[in-house]
């Protein structure tokens, strides 16, 4: 079974909160990013490798990939995946990956979203997805950076 230490779901995927707060919180020393466009994008991934920490290794995975993958890893292996979207983390979920909670980090606000935390905005879909997480048996957490207080779940179902 993987060390799954932290599933974040950020847009912004790796960035210095990532880096810099979350590994050394969680004890991650691999950053899993499972998006299937950043699996193909080296330019992405290259910018993501420079905010990475010096002692943390960065693998990018397709959604598909991670799903297939994810049961060989390490026992050395302390993993923190990266999400963009509840959608991806669904299907991880859905294909096998044990993940038993998850940081809702960072949404953006976009056309047909509502802000429903500091950094989180959501739209219908995003709301079905965490409603069939949660009925999965995950746990949600809304927490922007480890030393602040977990917001309320329920803001996402309002």
């Amino acid at each position: 079974m993987p060390d799954i230490v932290l599933t974040r779901i950020d847009n912004r995927l790796i960035h210095g909160q990532v880096a810099t707060q979350w590994c050394g919180v969680v004890g991650a020393n691999l950053l899993l990013v499972a998006n299937d466009a950043v699996s193909t994008d080296e330019f992405r991934q290259g910018l993501m490798n420079m905010a990475a920490p010096a002692y943390a290794q960065t693998r990018f995975f397709s959604i598909e990939k991670t799903i297939n993958i994810i049961g060989k890893a390490s026992v050395n292996q302390h993993i923190a995946i990266i999400c963009e979207t509840p959608q991806d983390v669904l299907k991880l979920v859905e294909g096998g990956v044990p993940i038993k909670k998850v940081n809702i980090g960072n949404m953006h606000m976009a056309d047909g979203k509502r802000q429903v935390a500091t950094s989180v905005a959501v739209n219908d879909d995003d709301v079905a997805c965490f409603k069939k997480l949660q009925d999965l048996g995950v746990e949600l957490e809304i927490k922007r950076v480890p030393d602040t207080p977990a917001e309320s779940i329920d803001k996402l179902f309002k």
